[in-house]
Order: structure tokens, then sequence, then C-alpha cells
């Protein structure tokens, strides 16, 4: 139906616009129960206080089917110029036609609006009749801001190319190391089988030698015989002697090589620190600039339209004591007051993930391990800060965990109210937490609690050699994070006291769940990444996946290895800090740069070397290619910088 072929009261009530609003849409089941779509683009092009008509370009004919049968409803967000969030409305078709211009798939949609909220409706309206009545200064205000925004979009561009650029070179250097190192080991390799070469030759040389001074010393020999016995002494002398050169000579070759490569090694090395510094700055500006003013709370992921606007319990911790690790103590107050003053709760427990934007629950779930590490993030705050304001809160929640412990004769710590499976990464994350509260506190009801922890750690999860640690309770499944925090939350000297041997945790975790996989950049690049899988992947048909974050968490293992031995065991000191130094220098593989454009292409990390992948645990990876994550941002920051959020240091 053509635009002249509106009824007549829906011609008057419509105002055709001079310019157009973007909107997001969703078909909508005619029960109104479920989507039938994912979300659309379209704009508006005529605007009534009853509706809209909207135009598509591109739809699905048999999205467009559904709508022309009457079979759909359309749920709306109408973004509205200068407005923080856009519009939501509910709406029923009218009509839906064919737009001119030869586009088979490109329709105009009228829409009679059954849901939208007055007072947006009648703002949607003022600025429709504002712009037809005040046009030429509206075309003066478009201009101006044109400028200023042509002007900060060349500045962002710039920005967005340098930090892109830094990315870029910072994955070619790391693999140009890597190229590197596998050079050097081939040429050590030659230069030790020439040497032993050379060294084998040398006995055998001075044993011809000494036989030959053996003939001519001994009288009694016939002369004709001695001479022709002194010839083929000499000539094995001479042949041995010629070999022994030409290897010697081929050696100081391979030794100007070795010389020349260790050199290269060296420069890359000093370049690779140099932009390492540079991109860990950005991955921190990164984890700033998405910092929601109104809430304080981050966005969890940058890139997974799903989930664009959540932010989990668990990474406003972690992005809280990045904060708090950069001394940047207002933007991690922003996170707790929050918390402290506006977050819903249920059962005196805050639910998993909330929206960045405006705070209400995203996730009707309530679970230990993300309140536990909210009190974790404010003991780390407490500590480095001075700051004892938000204790109370902590000590709410530590509250909230000590009854459901004391609900388990056991003294083990559910997943959270009215779950029934225990979480051995809850319990570290509890066992933690209670001795940082008691280390501040210094009230011993902590340090009970605690010690329940560990007891029920002992009974259920470390109690079978061949599995070092399990799950759960009655669960062994691989879980390569309860490892690395088995290492960082109760220390190998105190697992060595339980009876644990941290050296074989860590062994464990590194044979079964270390992989090496492809990882395809989002600039179309293809590089090798070494890291920890999420479980051992010989259990899952996905094949390898490397996650950032669990990767992270493996590095902090090994740096704790690595000091724990310092004084006692230097050489596996050393072995454990050249393990971190690797992983780490992978991970430089995996960073990318932001995809949206407040991000400004600062550094990140994604989640994990594929999206929609099952982790193995009952979730799957983020969507998108190049999904932002703070949890993998943070815990390669806390990498870099050694810094253990499961530990209080002073």
């Amino acid at each position: 139906m053509a635009r002249h072929d509106y009824p007549g009261k829906e011609r008057r009530e419509y105002v055709r616009l001079d310019s157009v609003f973007p909107v997001q849409f969703r078909l909508l089941a005619i029960d109104g129960e479920h989507f039938l779509s994912d979300w659309l683009q379209g704009f508006t092009n005529d605007v009534g206080r009853g509706g809209i008509c909207l135009s598509v370009n591109n739809l699905n004919p048999e999205l467009a089917r559904l709508l022309k049968e009457g079979q759909a409803k359309i749920s709306l967000d109408i973004e509205m110029p200068l407005a923080r969030k856009p519009v939501p409305a509910k709406a029923r078709i009218v009509w839906i036609a064919q737009a001119p211009g030869g586009n088979p798939n490109k329709y105009l949609i009228g829409l009679s609006y059954e849901k939208i909220d007055h007072f947006q409706n009648n703002r949607i309206m003022r600025y429709v009749w504002a712009k037809k009545i005040f046009i030429p200064v509206a075309l003066s205000i478009i201009f101006i801001l044109g400028s200023v925004i042509a002007v900060n979009s060349l500045i962002n561009a710039k920005l967005i190319k340098d930090n892109r650029a830094l990315v870029e070179q910072l994955v070619k250097t790391v693999q140009e190391s890597s190229i590197a190192e596998e050079k050097i080991g081939r040429i050590s390799k030659e230069r030790e089988d020439l040497e032993a070469r050379i060294k084998a030759l040398e006995p055998r040389i001075q044993t011809i030698e000494r036989e030959k001074s053996e003939v001519e010393a001994n009288a009694r020999l016939a002369t004709d015989k001695q001479s022709r016995k002194m010839e083929e002494l000499s000539g094995l002398i001479k042949e041995l002697s010629v070999a022994k050169a030409a290897l010697e000579e081929q050696l100081v070759v391979v030794q100007r090589k070795e010389d020349a490569v260790v050199k290269e090694i060296v420069n890359l090395s000093e370049e690779k620190v140099s932009l390492e510094q540079a991109n860990v700055e950005k991955m921190y500006q990164w984890l700033k600039v998405h910092q929601n003013p109104r809430t304080g709370l981050v966005i969890s992921f940058e890139g997974d339209n799903d989930i664009a606007n959540w932010a989990f319990i668990y990474d406003q911790s972690l992005v809280a004591q990045a904060y708090t690790l950069f001394s940047d103590f207002q933007r991690a107050r922003r996170i707790f007051d929050f918390f402290n003053t506006k977050a819903k709760r249920r059962d005196r427990q805050f639910y998993n993930a909330y929206y960045a934007n405006d705070g209400s629950p995203s996730e009707y779930v309530v679970q230990s391990g993300p309140n536990i590490w909210l009190g974790i993030a404010i003991m780390q705050y407490t500590q480095k800060s001075g700051d004892s304001s938000y204790v109370r809160l902590a000590e709410e929640i530590a509250q909230a965990i000590i009854d459901l412990q004391g609900q388990d004769k056991d003294g083990g710590i559910r997943g959270g109210p009215g779950i029934e499976w225990y979480a051995t990464e809850h319990n570290l994350d509890a066992y933690s937490f209670f001795n940082m509260l008691y280390k501040i506190t210094g009230r011993v009801c902590y340090q009970e609690a605690a010690n329940k922890v560990l007891s029920w750690l002992v009974r259920y999860t470390y109690d079978k050699a061949e599995l070092p640690i399990k799950r759960g309770k009655g669960d062994s499944t691989i879980a390569t994070d309860t490892y690395a925090w088995s290492i960082a939350a109760v220390g190998p000297r105190k697992l060595e006291e339980i009876g644990m041997d941290p050296d074989r945790i860590v062994e464990f975790a590194e044979q079964n769940c270390s992989v090496e996989v492809a990882f395809l950049r989002p600039e179309g690049q293809t590089v090798k990444v070494r890291g920890f899988d999420f479980a051992s992947q010989r259990n899952l048909a996905r094949g390898g996946v490397v996650s950032s974050e669990w990767t992270g968490q493996m590095v902090m293992a090994y740096k704790i290895m690595a000091d724990y031995y310092k004084d006692s065991l230097p050489d596996k000191s050393r072995a454990y800090a050249r393990k971190a130094d690797e992983y780490l220098s992978e991970l430089s593989n995996m960073i990318i740069s932001s995809p949206s454009p407040s991000g400004q292409g600062e550094s990140c990390l994604p989640y994990a070397t594929q999206d929609s992948a099952d982790t193995g645990h009952g979730w799957s990876t983020p969507k998108g290619k190049s999904t932002g994550s703070v949890a993998g941002t943070t815990y390669t920051l806390f990498a870099y910088y050694n810094y253990n959020p499961l530990e209080l240091r002073d």
C-alpha cells in the first residue's frame, strides 16, 4: 500500500519526518508470550500519536509473510535523538507494503501502538512537531552538532586506528618472537650436535696418537712394518683432524647464527615489553570507559548483543579490584555504593547480574560464589585504601554465607539459597573471604568459618590422588579454575600441611587442560595460542578452547609456585616463573581492539578463542567473534602485575 493510500484519519494524524529515528524491533507472537525473531533494524518514516510507519530494508521474506498474514506483533525500541535510552513500545500491524524503488525486500509497515509510555509518546510528538516548526533552527543546530561530531569522529577515528595498530604490532612482535625462539631452538640443537661430534673425535685422535708413539718407541718391529703402521696411523690422525677442523668451522658458522638470533630475540623482547606495557595501560583504560556514570557498574561483555548491558557481580568484583590495584579508589567506591544502597536483594544476598544502565536485576538467580567475590573485592579495597566504609556490607554478605554453612553438618557451602549442589569453586572463594575478614576485623567467627570450609574441602574435593581436585561434592569433573584457585586461595604451604601436593595439582591441570589452538583474530589473521581450557578437552567434542580468564588464573598459580620455591629450590622456582612468562606472552596473542565506538579501540581480551562454545560446565562462552570480556581482561592485568585476588597482602 503506498503512502497516499493511508486511511483519511491516519493521514491527518501522521506527520512526515524530515529525518528518521533508528528503531530496533523484534517480532512478537500474537499471544505476546515469546519472540519470533532476533533484533532487527528499521527507521521511522512517519510518526503519529497512535503509531508509526516503519521503513525496513532487507526484511526476511518469511518474517514479511508472518506480518502480512497478521501472525505477529512488533516489540520496538525507538531511538530518540539526545535521549539516554530508547523508548520501548509494543504495536500491532495495521498495514504492510513493499517500498518504492524496486527492492523486493524493502517494506513500509504501518503500526498502531498497543503499549507505550504516555510521557515518552508525548516527548516523541513534541520533538516531531518542533522539527516541523523550527526547521531553520534545527538545521543550524544539526550543522553545529554535525561539525562537532565530525571533529570528534576524526579524533576518535585516529585514536581507534592508533590503538588497533598498537594491538596488531604487539601480536606481530609476539609472533616474531615465537618464530625466533623456535629458530634458536633448532640452532642450539645443531650447535650441541656439532660440539658432541667434535668432543667424540678428540679421544679418538688422542688414542691414535698414543698408539703412534708406542709404535715409534718399539724398536723390535721390522723397519718396513713399522713404517707402514706409522703411515697408517698418521693418515688416520690427519683424516680425523681434517674432520674435526671442518666441524669446528661449521660450529663457528652456527655460533654466529645463534648470536644473531639471540640478538634478534633480545631486541624483540625489549620491543615486546614496551608494547605489552602500552597495551596493559590500554586494557585498564577500556575498563574505565565502560563504567556507567549513573550506576557505577561495568558491562561484563562488549559485543554480545544478548547480554550487552549485563553486569555480572563476579565481574564487578574483578573490575573493582582492578580499580583498587591502580589506586583508582573513587571508581571502586561507585561499584560498592551501588550494592550498598541501590541493588535489590533476595534472601539477604544479591542477584548474579544487574543491568549496567539502570541497576535493575538482569538475572534473577542468587548464588553464593558471586556474593562472596563482592566481599573479596571489598576486603582488597579496605586493605589498600584504609577506608573501612564497606566492611559492614562485607560482613552482611559473610553472615548470609555463614548461615548457609550452618545448614550443612560438614560445614560446606551450597551453591546458594534453595540450591542443592556444592561447588569447590564457591568454597575456595569462601575460604579466602573468611580469612580476609578475620585479618581485617579480628573476629574469631570468621577464622572458624574458614577452618570449617577447609575441612569440607579436604573431605569432599581433595580426597583422591589420581584426581587431585573434584569440581564439587560428588562431582569428579575436571574444572581448571579449581586447580588454579586452590593454589591461589589455600596456598602451596597450607596444601602440603593438609596432605595435598601443590606440584601435582599444577602438573595435573597442565597435563589435562593445557591446549594449543588456532585463534582467528578480528582482522582476519589466524594465530596459534597456547593456554588453558575450561576443562579437559578430550571430554568435549568442540576441541580445544583457550580461556583468557582461566589462563590468567594459571599464570597466577605458576607465579605463586615460583615464589614458594624461590629460596628453597631456585631451579624449580625459575621453571615455574618461565612457564608463567610463556603463558602470559601467549595471552598477548588474544588481545583485541574494543569492538564498540565507546571503547575507542582500547585493548581488551575476548573471553575465549571460540564464541558460543560449550565450556563443559553448563554454560557457553559469549557470542561474537570479538566480544571484549571484563573477566578475561582483568585476569590478564592481574597476571601481568602478579596480583592474587584471593590473597590479602600487606
